[in-house]
């Protein structure tokens, strides 16, 4: 018996040779000659072929007694098959069973969420949940790639914070020995110190919001990019978005075909993400909302029914700016021109996926930040730390942030973001 062990997606390496392939079983069919073995790796799967008359009793009994998600090291040579998916087929000369699994919970029938849910742990091995996990990894790859051949720094921002980004009442409080500490919303905070350092800098972690939502569009943890850079103001930050977003769906079309193929995505949708993405002030967006029924008042946040109307009008993503400022955190900018207004940024998906990226202009003023501080009835001795960037050495700045979950919603065309993560945490689910 041979040692070659190799992996399924480098079987067409070894065409016409004799290999040993470890892994679970997806599908098993028998006739009275013929097994068919559907075998998984992680790396691929591929249908090995086993002929009764070609192979001995013992590997002829383990086709017949093996199950699914059973564990199997199968040996055979490597033929061309222009049928199979990958375009080769196995000729099994052995199988053997590592374990048996018995009563696999989930099976070829179809099952409710709530139940794939509770199994989210073996639900994972499913060719959806790892074609969608697949586009993930290559998204958080391209992440870490766009910023890097830009010359950025990563940043790791803490998650035990002692004061909240934008007020409390949507953290995760604890106790820190004595004193109390919340689960990070947004890194920012602690990055501008940093881009003062370094100049362009971005994090790239868990996040947490104690919002009480069970929408599709929503997790209490989640994982959010933020890129800040010093210097750079509101023109310069909206083209630093759409850049942003761009290459990373052309990353999706280039290297995530068959995850793509498989969940039967409309790659012609991804396609027309190209530059320049259509903009739009927040004045205008109300007027056209109104044009299509939907009144606001100035100052009214965006929900999403409100998202997907302005979205729908465009193949791209929309850039909606120049928010009222009493609805934006006291950290933003305020528009020159018009103070009641903040140098806001929105990037609406399309599709009805909802806002992408949020960021703005950072008020870098030591006493307008003070006094909004104040306005938004927060510690200041909290932030004193964060008033300390304006006092020594203020500079310009903006950022913004990501969820890295809806954009993949958003890449599979996947209907709620507790596929788009391993294992979700939402209201009321925190198991497995």
């Amino acid at each position: 018996m041979s040692d070659n062990t190799v992996l399924i997606r480098n079987l067409s390496d070894h065409e016409s040779s004799e290999v040993r392939l470890l892994g679970w079983i997806e599908k098993r069919r028998s006739s009275g000659k013929i097994g068919f073995l559907e075998v998984r790796d992680g790396s691929g799967t591929v249908q090995a072929v086993i002929s009764r008359a070609k192979v001995d009793e013992a590997t002829w009994q383990a086709v017949q007694d093996v199950t699914q998600e059973s564990t199997v090291a199968v040996v055979g040579t490597v033929a061309a098959d222009a049928r199979a998916p990958s375009g080769f087929e196995l000729h099994a000369t052995s199988v053997t069973i590592l374990s048996l699994t018995e009563d696999y919970p989930i099976t070829p029938k179809d099952h409710g969420t709530a139940f794939l849910m509770e199994h989210r742990h073996l639900w994972l091995r499913s060719s959806r949940q790892r074609a969608i996990l697949r586009v993930r990894s290559e998204v958080s790859h391209a992440i870490r790639d766009f910023y890097s051949e830009r010359d950025f720094v990563l940043i790791d921002s803490p998650i035990l914070t002692p004061a909240a980004c934008e007020g409390t009442s949507t953290l995760f409080a604890t106790d820190y020995f004595g004193e109390p500490a919340f689960l990070s919303q947004s890194g920012q905070l602690y990055l501008e110190p940093a881009a003062a350092a370094f100049g362009k800098v971005y994090c790239f972690g868990p996040t947490f919001r104690a919002e009480k939502s069970k929408t599709r569009r929503h997790l209490t943890e989640f994982w959010m990019v933020e890129p800040e850079v010093a210097f750079l103001e509101f023109p310069g930050l909206c083209d630093l978005a759409e850049e942003f977003i761009t290459y990373l769906v052309a990353r999706v079309l280039d290297r995530c075909a068959e995850p793509l193929k498989r969940l039967e995505r409309d790659q012609s949708k991804l396609e027309s993400v190209q530059g320049p993405f259509p903009r739009m002030r927040y004045r205008e967006a109300i007027t056209t909302l109104a044009d299509h029924g939907k009144i606001l008042e100035f100052g009214d946040d965006f929900g999403a029914e409100e998202e997907t109307i302005l979205a729908n009008l465009h193949d791209r993503p929309l850039m909606i700016t120049h928010y009222p400022a009493k609805a934006k955190a006291f950290y933003m900018q305020p528009d020159a021109e018009d103070e009641d207004l903040a140098l806001a940024l929105d990037v609406i998906a399309p599709e009805g996926y909802g806002e992408i990226v949020g960021g703005s202009q950072r008020v870098h003023d030591h006493e307008l930040l003070l006094r909004r501080i104040k306005q938004h009835d927060l510690p200041e001795k909290a932030f004193q730390w964060y008033l300390d960037v304006r006092k020594y050495g203020s500079f310009p700045h903006s950022g913004f942030g990501m969820g890295l979950e809806r954009f993949v919603a958003w890449m599979t065309g996947i209907p709620h973001l507790r596929e788009s993560i391993p294992y979700p945490r939402m209201l009321h689910k925190i198991y497995p």
